[in-house]
């Protein structure tokens, strides 16, 4: 009975060694590259700087404001439009 009790452990040792490095890959392949848009938000939805009187993250005041950021996906925040106009990599005087 020891040596079933003891393949057991091992196979379960090896199951779970096999889990843990597969439960790293999928956090590693979503760590894209990240870049600030401004002007794309919705009224508090911001990630942060929504100018002064206001905190950071959640304090844009309305839509679109152009001096608060999102994070987006680099590359896509030119390409991101709204009803006031596209994305801006620096704030934007609205």
């Amino acid at each position: 009975m020891k040596t079933t009790s003891t393949a057991r452990i091992a196979g379960l040792a090896v199951t779970a060694a096999l889990a843990a490095s597969m439960a790293h890959a999928p956090l590693a392949a979503q760590k894209k590259p990240m870049e600030k848009c401004y002007g794309i938000s919705k009224a508090g939805q911001n990630d942060c700087s929504a100018g002064p009187g206001t905190s950071c993250a959640g304090t844009s005041t309305r839509d679109y404001q152009g001096n608060a950021w999102k994070l987006v996906a680099k590359g896509s925040c030119e390409k991101t439009k709204t009803p006031k106009g596209a994305g801006s990599l620096k704030p934007i005087e609205r």
